[in-house]
């Protein structure tokens, strides 16, 4: 009997310690010193900055913070010093860098630092593998499918000689590293036709055979894979096109209508999120919008915060009065606010010299400007650039001689009125009634007929 007491209660004792032993740890440290940093660095998500996290340096650049993160590859960066680093549960990572020669002298070491340094290798040897992006795309079909083909086999050789990387990182790796040279593939026509300067070419199907057997519903692939998700989401954006042009619908409209085409649930709540909580500050019809989303959505989460969206976006519904600017710099001379305006109609272009979608309505604006000259409404085109970018707006509004009012804000995208109207992309068309209430807030283009429709409607 106390042999039988004594194993029991050795037994409990055995599993006690090994439950304690076993216990999962549910954070990672990263420490460290970078020297000769101006600032602190920021952590983020590489592939869409979601999660920004400040990492602060002592007046000698050490840092040590614990970090409770889903296990992936995170992005550590300030100004152009930047690196990847892979941060696990449990893993102890500690970086070293002089910030005047960052890549040189970065290291890491510590517990789980090895898939840091593999990726530090990795992006390294691409870069010497294919060179600038002009010189990679504008390879002949051969050789860059030969090309890609070396790229492919070099990084999982470089993944399967280093040591010490948890077997979850170099399953996903080995994954992903398949999904780029698939992306690479995807990506050949169009930057094949920019860099070689042949704006009519098309990939031959061999080149492309391989993309025809993508499953765009594999979650498992979804969660593990970044350029994976790319893929899909290119995919979508493809489908989106089809839908736009068989429906006749906005882009944005149509790229939610894609999205909740896909058969996984986890991968289509996604899609829809991300179009969604853009998308619904550019679409013409809200409401409509909204109740789509919400009914093809399972994801409580999402909906909440897309309700919380939707209910500000009443602020700026057709009808309501506009938000209003007051004393922005005029090209012209002194200051205009939007109560200047009032008695006409006011089409606002919200935009900056940096974008390129902004700079390609330009000839369109002008054209629908100096058909509309001496009418009932005023043109006024509203600068995002930052305070620095001053004199690059000044000379812009110059040399394209860009007509109807032009203003500068002077706080980019954070002066009030920007805000209220939720911009968080440009070009953005707003089109306002003489009595300064809103008719859209989310107006077409110069470039889209559409615009001429509704100036007709308006009897403008």
């Amino acid at each position: 009997m106390k042999n039988i007491l004594g194993l029991l209660a050795l037994t409990v004792l055995f599993t006690s310690c090994k439950d304690k032993v076993e216990t999962p740890i549910d954070y990672a440290i990263l420490s460290g010193k970078i020297t000769n940093s101006n600032g602190d660095f920021t952590l983020s998500n590489p592939a869409d900055r979601s999660f920004k996290y400040s990492i602060k340096l002592a007046d000698d650049g050490s840092f040590l913070d614990t970090l409770r993160l889903d296990d992936a590859v995170y992005m550590m960066f300030k100004d152009s010093n930047v690196t990847k680093l892979y941060i696990e549960q449990g893993s102890n990572i500690i970086v070293s860098a002089d910030a005047s020669k960052f890549d040189e002298t970065l290291s890491f070491k510590g517990k789980g630092a090895e898939a840091s340094t593999y990726i530090t290798a990795k992006e390294k040897t691409r870069s010497e593998l294919t060179g600038d992006q002009k010189s990679f795309f504008a390879l002949e079909e051969p050789s860059f499918k030969a090309k890609v083909i070396e790229v492919e086999s070099t990084l999982t050789k470089l993944l399967s000689e280093t040591k010490g990387i948890s077997e979850k990182f170099a399953a996903n790796e080995k994954l992903d590293l398949h999904y780029e040279y698939l992306s690479s593939l995807n990506n050949y026509s169009n930057y094949h036709a920019f860099y070689a300067e042949k704006p009519d070419y098309v990939a031959s199907e061999s080149l492309l055979a391989e993309l025809k057997n993508i499953d765009y519903d594999n979650k498992e692939h979804y969660l593990a894979s970044s350029n994976y998700k790319q893929l899909v989401n290119g995919h979508i954006m493809e489908e989106a096109q089809k839908i736009m042009k068989r429906d006749s619908i906005s882009f944005d409209m149509a790229n939610v209508v894609a999205a909740a085409e896909v058969k996984d649930n986890y991968i289509k709540n996604d899609l829809l999120f991300k179009a969604a909580n853009t998308g619904i500050t550019f679409t013409g019809d809200v409401k409509k919008y909204y109740d789509f989303f919400m009914k093809e959505s399972t994801n409580d989460e999402h909906k909440k915060i897309l309700t919380a969206k939707y209910n500000e976006l009443k602020t700026i519904a057709p009808g309501q009065p506009s938000p209003k600017f007051v004393d922005y710099e005029n090209y012209a001379g002194g200051t205009t606010s939007l109560d200047d305006l009032k008695g006409k109609y006011v089409y606002i272009d919200v935009w900056a010299t940096w974008c390129g979608p902004c700079k390609a309505e330009i000839p369109f604006l002008q054209k629908v400007e100096k058909e509309y000259h001496g009418k009932n409404i005023e043109f006024v085109s509203i600068s995002v650039d930052n305070k620095e970018d001053h004199d690059k707006w000044k000379s812009m509004v110059k040399d394209e001689e860009l007509g109807g009012t032009q203003l500068f804000t002077g706080d980019a995208f954070k002066t009030k009125f920007i805000e209220d109207y939720f911009v968080m992309g440009i070009p953005k068309f707003i089109l306002l009634d003489p009595n300064g209430n809103i008719v859209n807030s989310s107006a077409p283009r110069p470039s889209d007929s559409k615009l001429i429709d509704l100036f007709n409607q308006l009897e403008i």
